[in-house]
């Protein structure tokens, strides 16, 4: 059924982008319109609205496809604090991945986070921590958040870092931890934010591929009632990271850990510190962060993102795609070692000036309310979350929603993995009272920013359940068939593709651009591949399918099944490993670990606790496979390569339907894995029957 929701009609749309709303002013592109002031960039062809009528939704939308430099670069030159102007909008070749934005622009992205709010408004609340303990929330002002950000940017120079060094950020999501990232871009270093439940081995392979100089961390963490001893991990990876000199470390509990000959007492050496920095003044690609995503080889990479554009499109989606009005309280729930926190709960909305909501726990603790106690008690106005957490908490039921005051509600939205129907209804129907606007958004971590999501649009416009539907502004989508020809017209599916850049994406992967070319541009040569499917209505909506790749979507964590093979293949029972990814009903996807074992492997249940807890070790707990079966041998093709297609089809339930296998070097080993299969799943349903995966 068809949702009618106003949300970000045209005309508030419009009147955002030109600062009608009380916001800083956003420029309103106007088609074939002369440019009105001298210092516009070159190209530019927009006139404001005191010189032309407002476009439409699809006007704005049609000119962001054809006139890139007229439609961002207005909005880059009058929304963002320049040190210095631009002279070129973009400049981008899809081809060699060349990407770049606002050239000879130079700025400071804390400034813009902080300064020019601090200048108009120093009492404004930047941030709310909604700590683990439940009622113990604390307000941050943006006086305050730049006092913290200048002290914490000057100790980093007092401890060696300097513009381009890179500075690992392994914290529970605090203000300390937002505080580190904006003295980080205060003083051009490069942060790159671990989450902070990854494995000390996992933390060292980032630490080490960025050549760290300084890691901050906290004694000890706090989630959902549990200590968590992040400092014991860090001392973990350090030992076999050469580069760090500095290990700075602030104070969530009073319990003490071990200091060594590396580690500083961050909040006590702060103190010293005084509490101004002068910002310093970046190009608008040099690097501004580095986030680390799982790949399908195995090794994780470290996707670069840069200044200018980074930051307006993080911004103008947070507004736009949101609703985002002065004095709301905006509240993403995500963890800050992730993309959506750093677009969605740091940069995009203190850019804008936003009261953001810092969630420390999780959505179970102390109970299934918590969320929504939440939202009454800090009246958030926008929700975004997980689809893995709402289908947790619909199993609840809906008396720990209706319990609390939700009304301050306009906005729900869903990220990280696609939602499904269930879900998208109880999140409608339920915890918005069926009066809330719901996206469920479209993006990456390659992506910087939303790129598919139901708003904007126009007024009245129609939300169909469980669909992305709308690409955003700029974003230019097409399908491709299996042999590289654009799918044309509705009701057809293709891997998506982006034919156009856009200020927020990704410029390269650090120390290995060719690795960026073949992993984005080389399937599709003139297209960003997006590695995901799509299904594209007669509507011209767009419908996210999953991954075509060997990257599995665990709980909204994007993790390539080829560093989990790789964790367990260093156990020396285990030859050989195929790890696949099924669906899921609270995880969205779970692992699946097909493993050989050596004839003197000795206990079999032995050998799969070791499994469990090596990948838990090295890459995280949330990794571990759901389901381990041993088979005698792998399907192959003549080449050697394992066929994880056949043992995808058969865990799913459609062994009926197995395509083409005239490629197997021997045909027979299907019904040899089918019998272990089967006898697995009898073995489970005498046992945890509601675990299964589907059997359709």
């Amino acid at each position: 059924m068809a949702v009618r929701s106003l949300g970000c009609c045209v005309r508030r749309l419009l009147d955002i982008l030109q600062g009608r709303a009380g916001l800083r002013g956003w420029p309103l592109p106007v088609l074939n319109s002369p440019c009105r002031a001298a210092s516009r960039p070159p190209g530019s062809t927009l006139a404001t609205a005191d010189t032309a009528h407002p476009a439409s939704y699809h006007t704005l939308r049609e000119q962001a496809a054809r006139q890139p430099a007229a439609f961002w670069g207005p909005l880059a030159r009058d929304s963002l604090v320049w040190d210095t102007p631009y002279h070129t909008v973009w400049d981008c070749d899809f081809s060699s991945g060349k990407i770049g934005w606002f050239l000879g622009g130079q700025l400071n992205v804390s400034v813009n986070c902080l300064d020019q709010h601090v200048r108009k408004s120093p009492e404004s609340i930047a941030l709310i921590w909604e700590r683990d303990e439940p009622g113990t929330e604390v307000r941050i002002t943006y006086r305050e958040l730049l006092e913290t950000t200048c002290r914490l940017a000057n100790m980093l120079k007092r401890h060696g870092v300097c513009r381009g060094d890179r500075v690992a950020i392994y914290m529970s999501v605090s203000p300390m931890a937002v505080a580190a990232m904006l003295a980080c871009a205060r003083i051009g270093a490069v942060h790159t934010v671990i989450f902070a439940g990854f494995s000390a081995e996992s933390l060292a392979g980032r630490i080490n591929d960025a050549k760290c100089k300084v890691v901050i961390t906290f004694n000890q963490g706090l989630r959902g009632g549990r200590v968590v001893e992040l400092k014991k991990i860090v001392d973990e990876a350090v030992k076999h990271c050469p580069t760090i000199q500095h290990v700075l470390v602030a104070h969530r509990t009073d319990n003490k850990v071990h200091m060594g000959h590396l580690d500083v007492p961050l909040e006590q050496e702060m103190a010293k510190e005084d509490p101004v920095c002068a910002p310093e003044s970046m190009g608008s690609e040099d690097m501004l962060f580095l986030l680390y995503t799982s790949g399908s080889t195995g090794m994780p990479k470290g996707l670069v993102h840069t200044q200018a554009g980074y930051l307006l499109y993080a911004a103008l989606t947070h507004r736009l795609v949101f609703d985002y009005q002065p004095g709301d309280v905006f509240g993403c729930v995500a963890d800050i070692g992730w993309i959506t926190g750093h677009s969605y709960v740091v940069y995009g909305p203190l850019c804008n000036g936003a009261t953001s909501v810092l969630f420390e726990s999780t959505p179970v603790y102390p109970d299934a309310g918590r969320y929504w106690e939440m939202v009454q008690r800090l009246k958030i106005n926008q929700f975004y979350g997980a689809p893995t957490a709402i289908r947790l908490l619909l199993k609840y039921g809906d008396a720990w929603v209706r319990k609390y005051d939700r009304s301050s509600l306009r906005t729900l939205g869903s990220v990280g993995e696609p939602i499904n129907h269930e879900a998208w209804e109880w999140l409608h129907n339920v915890v918005g009272d069926s009066r809330c606007t719901l996206v469920d958004t479209w993006w990456q971590t390659e992506t910087g920013g939303i790129c598919i999501a139901p708003r904007p649009s126009e007024e009245g416009a129609e939300i169909l359940p469980g669909m992305a539907m709308r690409p955003f502004f700029g974003i230019v989508p097409v399908l491709m068939d299996e042999k590289g020809n654009v799918v044309e017209g509705g009701n057809v599916s293709g891997a998506l593709c982006l034919s156009q850049a856009w200020p927020g994406m990704a410029r390269t992967i650090y120390r290995d651009h060719q690795r960026f070319v073949d992993a984005y541009f080389k399937a599709y040569p003139g297209y960003y591949f997006t590695g995901d499917g799509a299904h594209r209505t007669e509507g011209g909506y767009y419908q996210i399918t999953g991954r075509m790749d060997d990257v599995i979507n665990i709980s909204g964590h994007r993790l390539g099944t080829a560093e989990i093979e790789d964790a367990m293949a260093s156990h020396p029972a285990v030859p050989e490993t195929a790890v696949i990814g099924y669906p899921h009903n609270i995880k969205g996807e779970a692992a699946f670990a097909f493993i050989v074992l050596k004839e003197d492997a000795g206990d079999s249940e032995v050998v799969m606790s070791e499994l469990r807890s090596m990948v838990a070790t090295k890459i995280a707990k949330y990794a571990v496979p759901d389901q381990i079966l041993i088979v005698k041998r792998l399907p192959k093709t003549r080449s050697g390569k394992v066929m994880r297609r056949l043992l995808r089809k058969i865990i799913t339930g459609r062994a009926q339907d197995l395509g083409d296998t005239t490629t197997l070097e021997d045909p027979s080993i299907i019904a040899e894995i089918l019998s272990a299969y089967q006898k697995h799943i009898d073995k489970r349903a005498a046992d945890i029957p509601e675990h299964s995966p589907p059997s359709t």
